[in-house]
């Protein structure tokens, strides 16, 4: 019979082929979803965003009411963390997806692909987190942790609600239904949307994607003798992780986050093989590697100062409604809006 661990491994490598392949069949990505929405009017793409963070919020919060993960054990409903390092984190975080073209997660979608350039971004992004967590950004990181954390009596929003004389599990039922559902019609309240069911089952099965790892994680890998760290998707430190176990795989061991980074590009590589859509995509101009490498820096230190990405933070971490997952996203939302629109924006390159 296999163990917690090996059937926890196995899970995260089919979480991500999944993710890779509905990634690379869908474009599904929050800065592209912006990008659409603000400078091209097409709101589809952050609809199917809004919709896999719906599902991914009920899905989530219904294991949790039934008790079948205990999401108090994942590193987003710790009682002690800074806001103002996951702010600032999440806004480099979004100023450097605009500057790359995307994320860590669609980085692993594109060379997938055959995008050389995502190559240079998933490695300039797992050194640069590396380097915050453990590296030499890491003192400066432990510094300002320390300097702003905080520990705060309430950790989630139904921890916050509770404060108000009514049970946790009842404030769970109460937030997570209403915050799901504005979501979930926010997202359908937009004709063409309604229309997209190629994005629909994207939204729909990323959401159920976030609480498989969930599951797979805080229910299938529990084992008090050898526990699993409760976690589900998540790109930068995972990431570093697997570019460190490629350098060292005989001192280190597999991890969900490793094989999910694995499965990623994976599936992305087999449905573009099967799908005639592999081909070979280079930099066009010093210039634009330079802002690429740029934006690769900023967003593996900016994840790594706010425990996630758009997918770590802006799904995985919501899903838990963790309020410092609330104000990770909101500067991931802000780094991404300076980089999209005013005086800061990354304007396009004429040779790009």
């Amino acid at each position: 019979m296999p163990s917690a661990a090996n059937i926890v491994i196995l899970s995260g490598l089919v979480i991500g082929l999944i993710y890779g392949s509905v990634g690379l069949l869908s474009g599904f990505c929050l800065m592209s979803s912006l990008r659409g929405w603000w400078a091209q009017g097409d709101s589809r793409l952050v609809r199917s965003y809004a919709l896999a963070m719906g599902v991914a919020i009920a899905a989530t919060q219904l294991l949790a009411v039934r008790q079948v993960v205990d999401l108090g054990k994942s590193i987003y409903l710790q009682p002690t963390f800074s806001a103002p390092l996951m702010f600032v984190g999440g806004v480099l975080f979004g100023y450097g997806m605009v500057l790359s073209n995307g994320c860590g997660s669609r980085a692993l979608v594109l060379l997938g692909r055959g995008n050389l350039r995502s190559l240079v971004v998933v490695i300039v992004l797992g050194v640069a987190a590396e380097m915050t967590l453990k590296g030499l950004i890491a003192p400066g990181r432990i510094a300002l942790l320390q300097w702003t954390q905080m520990t705060a009596s309430a950790t989630s929003l139904p921890a916050l609600i509770a404060k108000f004389g009514v049970s946790e599990t009842f404030a769970r039922t109460l937030a997570a239904p209403v915050i799901s559902a504005a979501l979930i019609i926010f997202a359908f309240a937009h004709v063409p949307f309604q229309r997209a069911w190629g994005q629909i089952a994207a939204g729909a099965i990323v959401g159920l994607l976030i609480a498989a790892g969930w599951f797979a994680t805080g229910c299938l890998g529990a084992d008090d003798f050898n526990p699993t760290p409760v976690t589900s998707l998540t790109f930068v430190a995972p990431i570093a992780d697997t570019l460190q176990y490629a350098m060292l795989s005989t001192g280190l061991t597999l991890n969900f986050g490793i094989v999910t980074v694995i499965g990623v590009f994976t599936g992305s590589l087999m449905t573009a093989l099967a799908t005639q859509r592999f081909h070979w995509e280079g930099y066009t101009s010093p210039q634009h590697m330079l802002r690429s490498v740029g934006g690769a820096v900023l967003m593996g230190a900016g994840g790594a100062m706010a425990l996630g990405c758009s997918v770590g933070q802006g799904l995985t971490g919501l899903s838990t409604l963790a309020l410092a997952s609330f104000v990770a996203v909101a500067g991931i939302f802000l780094g991404t809006a300076i980089g999209l629109r005013g005086a800061l924006r990354v304007r396009p390159l004429a040779s790009a």
